[in-house]
């Protein structure tokens, strides 16, 4: 897919790795409307990247909230071309800790956010992408990309809600990209290691660096633009589809 002049929508696109792909995407032409709950991050992007960027509070675990921002992005720009799903939370809790057993909602509410809602934006995105003219030779009209993480393959101590929504979203990527292929919608997720996200900048300096060592090489933390540059990537390359990508530095995580 030749990104300019395409449309996208990102959640969680204010910060972190959402506003890293926002930013990618403007720079190869792209018009983005960021979804998201943080209004004042949202404007200071839009403010920041100019007028091929709006935004929409949205959320992803709220059918009519994301039905209306998928309807704003259509009366901005006029179709959806692309669905980049980075909106998440990563609550950590034992499934018996210090405190007694792990409360139910405390689950429920990270599924919900970090699996239901990606599948809530992706399902509504796509029935938009299926109304596209064809953008290719081979009928491409849309391309959906989905964040999972390397807790859905070695998920540490605590990340039982994390790790299980995670790996929902690895899971579902080869069923909805085979849903979706008769209407010419690729559908792929990339699972991120360690990144230098405003959860992890919020971190010690010492724990940051330990964190640093345990990847194999390089010896440090994603970068979001790289996050980036993978995404665009995958929407430009069409024979990409259904697939998984890990982007962590060949990291495997240890119990704790």
């Amino acid at each position: 897919m030749n990104l300019h002049d395409k449309v996208a929508i990102v959640t969680g696109g204010a910060s972190g790795l959402g506003l890293a792909t926002v930013t990618r995407l403007v720079e190869k032409g792209a018009k983005v409307v960021i979804f998201d709950v943080n209004e004042a991050k949202a404007k200071e992007a839009v403010d920041q990247l100019g007028e091929n960027v709006r935004y929409a509070l949205v959320n992803v675990a709220d059918d009519e909230s994301v039905q209306q921002g998928i309807n704003q992005a259509i009366k901005a720009f006029g179709a959806i071309h692309i669905s980049v799903n980075c909106a998440g939370v990563g609550t950590a809790g034992k499934t018996i800790g210090k405190k007694g057993v792990l409360p139910l909602e405390a689950f429920t509410k990270v599924v919900g956010i970090n699996l239901v809602g990606t599948f809530n934006v992706l399902r509504l995105a796509a029935n938009e992408m299926k109304n596209n003219e064809p953008l290719t030779d081979s009928g491409e009209r849309g391309v959906i990309i989905n964040t999972a993480s390397v807790a859905a393959f070695d998920g540490q101590m605590g990340q039982a809600a994390y790790g299980a929504s995670k790996a929902g979203v690895a899971g579902m990527t080869l069923p909805v990209a085979r849903d979706l292929a008769e209407f010419g919608i690729r559908v792929n997720t990339i699972a991120p290691g360690l990144f230098l996200t405003p959860m992890a900048d919020s971190l010690p300096e010492n724990v940051m660096t330990k964190l640093a060592e345990s990847v194999e090489f390089p010896k440090r933390l994603g970068r979001p633009s790289e996050y980036a540059e993978l995404a665009t990537f995958i929407m430009e390359h069409e024979y990409i589809n259904g697939e998984v990508i890990r982007l962590d530095g060949g990291i495997r995580m240890s119990p704790r």
